[in-house]
């Protein structure tokens, strides 16, 4: 699998898709823009990148801030049914914003992106686009922060594209394939692979979800974990997560070994609903201490 949409990304930067969509964050000065990447396999997709404390209506501010080159960015990998403008996506960026700059995409066949849904598989084409789009706005470190699906993404993308990333994070992610074990995943199920699931998914949930099975099945996350080393990795999920029990997370932790680390929160649910800021503040924190450890070794 090629690591080549940054051509892509460049052509979409240099478009007029930017300007005309970019947007003022009100009550904080900073300008978030919108716009759309390609991906490798040509798939259309949606961003938003807000550029978190640098404030631009104030040169003094403006000359003040550090370089993107040395300030992190999160790019945040949302789950199955969500998208760059569903609110619990948009309170994640806002949390994150305290720590870095933050990218949010709309995976294929959410939101605004093109394509249809194949619910985990091709989204790591998704995910490198927004990764190169981070990297040719000049951020230096690179955080990729998922959920759920979003979490089997990051993941993978970091397995299959070690050199790309400097800090994962995975919340409420599957430890394995094909998971029905509880009652949310058999209706998630159903909702994939039935007429009328996808149906209920297209008008019910704004999900364009594509009929055809895996063909191959995708490297599964518990054996994309291995491959990560030595990107620091952390895994983070609830103790009262409704789709997935917590032998997902401690397989992962186990397959991550001394490079990965496990945070298994107490009363937490599934997902972004169920990350609280304070969380979500603590996930920031440890993003940006381990890329710049990462960042500070590989140029040694």
């Amino acid at each position: 699998m090629s690591n080549g949409p940054a051509g892509h990304v460049v052509r979409s930067i240099r478009s007029s898709a930017v300007r005309p969509h970019s947007e003022t964050a009100r009550g904080n000065g900073s300008v978030r823009l919108r716009t759309f990447l390609y991906t490798d396999d040509g798939v259309r997709i949606e961003a938003v990148y807000d550029p978190g404390g640098v404030v631009y209506e104030n040169p003094v501010a403006r000359e003040s801030s550090p370089p993107l080159s040395v300030r992190p960015v999160f790019v945040v990998a949302h789950g199955f049914t969500g998208d760059v403008d569903r609110p619990h996506v948009r309170r994640v960026a806002r949390a994150l914003r305290e720590h870095g700059a933050v990218l949010t995409f709309s995976f294929r066949g959410h939101g605004g992106s093109g394509g249809r849904s194949t619910v985990g598989d091709r989204e790591v084409l998704d995910l490198a686009a927004a990764v190169a789009w981070a990297r040719e706005l000049g951020h230096a470190r690179v955080a990729t922060v998922g959920f759920s699906m979003g979490g089997s993404v990051v993941l993978r993308h970091a397995a299959l594209h070690a050199a790309d990333t400097d800090a994962v994070v995975s919340v409420s992610a599957p430890a394995r394939w094909y998971y029905r074990g509880t009652a949310p995943m058999r209706r998630l199920h159903w909702l994939v692979t039935r007429p009328a699931g996808r149906l209920v998914g297209r008008y019910g949930f704004r999900t364009r979800i594509h009929h055809r099975d895996w063909d191959p099945v995708p490297l599964s996350p518990v054996e994309a974990v291995p491959r990560i080393a030595p990107t620091p990795l952390l895994i983070v999920h609830g103790d009262r997560d409704g789709y997935f029990p917590v032998d997902h997370p401690r397989m992962l932790a186990a397959a991550a070994g001394d490079q990965g680390e496990l945070w298994l929160e107490p009363g937490m649910g599934h997902a972004e609903h169920a990350a609280t800021d304070e969380l979500l503040s603590r996930i920031g924190e440890w993003a940006v201490s381990r890329a710049a450890e990462r960042t500070v070794g590989g140029a040694g």
